[in-house]
């Protein structure tokens, strides 16, 4: 793989397996520095174990829901690798009911981590693009961001926000070389996704592929928002 990523320095959220893994993978392979975090210390660690044989990889236990983790995990960044270029926020999380089934817990953990996580690693993740003159966040949305299901209130809101979010964040920072791009995709073969589902959803490795063509586009072009689904679907 062409390492056009050479010096640059990304962090993926939920980074530790499915897509995020398959992302955090790519951008190392890219030439880039990385970091990951995910909620379990154990997988951080496994994460790390198998990533750090492709290049330079720290990960730290973090909840993006909680905004001290989030701190915390943006510092170790900045301590190890002195800066940050690319955020990817892929963690979230799914929980489907009907919305008077739902929990106020259920419906509170859904938000917070689908939608103001984004905002907490994006808040951190601004100001530290902007001392290195720029950068770019990459927002993992869905096409429930888009498209409601039954079931759906809490997941289908929180991605509905984090599309509305990606789109604003790109208009306030645009001008500072800040680029920010939505992936939206469908049924993806991950734990998530419930399983891999056979050859006909998409694969977690084709996600990471289309982040890094949004990193490639040249300066003048901004890739805004991709929707990807299964090209065969079940019927």
């Amino acid at each position: 793989m062409e390492r056009f990523l050479e010096g640059k320095i990304a962090a993926v959220t939920g980074g530790t397996r499915g897509i995020g893994r398959a992302v955090a993978q790519a951008l190392l392979e890219a030439g880039a520095a990385v970091a990951v975090c995910g909620r379990r210390k154990d997988g951080v660690e496994q994460a790390l174990r198998e990533l750090s044989v492709r290049g330079r990889a720290i990960g730290a236990a973090a909840d993006v829901s909680c905004w001290e983790d989030v701190e915390r995990f943006f510092r170790l960044i900045e301590e190890q690798f002195g800066g940050l270029d690319i955020l990817v926020n892929n963690a979230g999380v799914g929980v489907f009911a009907p919305a008077a089934e739902l929990s106020l817990e259920d419906w509170r953990r859904t938000i917070q981590t689908n939608l103001t996580g984004a905002f907490y690693c994006a808040r951190v993740a601004i100001a530290m693009m902007r001392r290195r003159g720029g950068g770019f966040i990459i927002n993992i949305g869905s096409l429930a961001g888009k498209n409601a299901f039954a079931g759906g209130a809490a997941y289908n809101a929180s991605k509905f926000g984090l599309d509305g979010f990606s789109e604003a964040l790109m208009l306030d920072y645009r001008y500072e070389d800040i680029r920010v791009s939505t992936i939206m995709p469908g049924s993806v073969a991950t734990e998530f996704g419930g399983g891999a589902g056979g050859d006909w959803k998409i694969a977690p490795e084709d996600i990471a592929e289309i982040v890094l063509a949004v990193l490639r586009m040249p300066a003048r072009t901004l890739i805004s928002r991709v929707e990807v689904r299964p090209s065969k679907p079940r019927k």
